[in-house]
């Protein structure tokens, strides 16, 4: 009876060493996937951490990247300004402007300039040039000096009519230069606008 006894309670003991053991290896696996879950959050994380930096780098990069082509074209700006005053001072400056008469369907080809009998510019306009110019943009033709007094002036016009014929136009003036900058326009129209061809007005 001892013996049985004996027995049960040993049994008993070893059921319940053995659950426990059970229970240990199966914890242990668990408690490594958390640690290892763990890990790999710290690991993520870091990454996390480690690029935004470079992120934030890059964007401040960007940035200066663009302002310094800001400041860049803002001072070539400057320097072509700077160099037209040097090369063409106000006392001799003259600066000619070209235009279309607005709602004329002139296409103009090419526009020469002469002053006192020299060429001074010969432009040939491309398609793109001259949509600009009948949406009423102006074009500054030519940019030099000449001394003060009475200066002739011949514009020389070539394009083509609605119909598709020739336009040639040849036009002289006379325009006075003072000590101070010239600013004049030249508005250029086709017969069919009912108007002088060329015309020259100050700015």
């Amino acid at each position: 009876m001892k013996n049985r006894t004996h027995l049960s309670v040993v049994s008993a003991l070893v059921l319940a060493l053995s659950f426990v053991a059970l229970s240990g290896l199966h914890a242990a696996p668990l408690q490594g996937n958390k640690s290892a879950e763990r890990t790999d959050n710290k690991k993520t994380e870091q990454k996390s951490a480690a690029a935004t930096p470079d992120q934030r780098q890059m964007r401040d990069l960007d940035e200066q990247v663009q302002q310094t082509k800001s400041d860049v074209l803002s001072i070539a700006a400057e320097l072509n300004q700077l160099e037209e005053k040097l090369l063409y001072p106000s006392g001799t400056q003259v600066a000619i402007f070209v235009a279309l008469a607005k709602g004329d369907e002139l296409r103009l080809d090419a526009v020469r300039l002469q002053i006192d009998g020299q060429l001074v510019a010969h432009y040939i306009y491309s398609a793109k040039e001259l949509e600009a110019l009948r949406k009423g943009g102006v074009q500054r033709i030519y940019v030099g000096n000449v001394a003060t007094g009475d200066h002739k002036l011949n514009v020389l016009v070539d394009g083509k009519l609605k119909n598709g014929s020739d336009f040639n136009r040849t036009e002289h003036f006379t325009f006075h230069k003072e000590v101070k900058p010239k600013l004049v326009e030249l508005t250029v129209a086709g017969p069919d606008a009912g108007s002088t061809p060329i015309t020259l007005g100050e700015l």
